[in-house]
């Protein structure tokens, strides 16, 4: 039993995909939020200055004495996971793993597509681990720049015109390549599956690379023996670098519950 909490980071509001679904799997946990909202989005950074922000987030985090870290990030993932673990003493989770193992798991036609930010797309993380679990699929990849900025100002719901005509843009080739499996490879995309399963269409699976890495962590810790055991529903504790209030609205949104209260402004440029 280990009572200690769940630190989680990205760079804005996607990493709430990963913090539900840990949430219903892990009611008794401890979650420490943080949403580096004042720089979002990480996605046309160059590496080194991923790597840097990723640091500052997991500094701040490790203020807390936590037992784990998830980072709810496809582009930190893909891009700085391998530093971070080494440099902490305590678990450091990416999305990339779960997502390309249920990826490889879900197609039957051995046509993958995969969408995500230019600098995760740009690391071929994605198709590295992929070819290694299903050598024999096809991944066809795609960065989706715009999808972050639609998600962090609230434009994701059917209906949105402008979201759906950027949606039909992007994934017009992959539609047309026949996959039957698309991988959300930014925890900001899943806020946007009901605009993107219409475009697909009901005979394509999507990964949820947020929730997919939650189901590893549920696993891990119960493997691990870390789990907090506790009777009654963790706390849950929310942290940004930029409006309090912008990011109260939509996290309220998404996770069906008020967070207002919850929420607090911290400059991450200090650690």
């Amino acid at each position: 039993m280990d009572r200690r909490p769940i630190g989680v980071f990205d760079s804005g509001l996607g990493g709430l995909t990963a913090v539900r679904e840990l949430s219903r799997l892990l009611p008794g946990e401890e979650i420490i939020y943080f949403g580096d909202t004042g720089r979002v989005p990480y996605g046309s950074r160059s590496r080194e200055t991923i790597t840097k922000y990723a640091r500052q987030d997991v500094a701040f985090l490790r203020t807390f004495d936590l037992k784990a870290i998830v980072i709810a990030c496809g582009t930190v993932s893909t891009t700085a996971l391998e530093v971070l673990a080494a440099e902490n003493p305590i678990p450091v989770l990416g999305v990339v793993a779960p997502a390309a193992e249920e990826a490889a798991a879900l197609t039957r036609n051995g046509k993958i597509g995969l969408i995500g930010t230019q600098a995760s797309i740009r690391t071929g993380a994605y198709e590295r681990q992929i070819a290694r679990l299903a050598p024999d699929a096809a991944v066809s990849a795609l960065a989706c720049p715009l999808f972050v900025p639609l998600v962090e100002n609230g434009r994701f719901r059917p209906g949105d015109k402008v979201a759906e005509m950027v949606a039909a843009e992007y994934l017009t080739p992959l539609k047309e390549a026949g996959v039957d499996t698309l991988v959300l490879g930014c925890t900001h995309y899943p806020l946007l599956s009901a605009v993107i399963g219409d475009f697909m269409g009901s005979g394509v699976k999507l990964v949820n690379t947020g929730a997919a890495c939650a189901r590893q962590v549920a696993r891990q810790m119960e493997a691990d023996g870390t789990l907090a055991g506790a009777d009654g529903p963790g706390v849950r504790r929310y942290f940004v670098s930029d409006s309090v209030d912008d990011f109260s609205r939509l996290a309220s949104i998404f996770l069906g519950e008020d967070v207002a209260g919850e929420v607090a402004q911290v400059d991450i440029t200090i650690y």
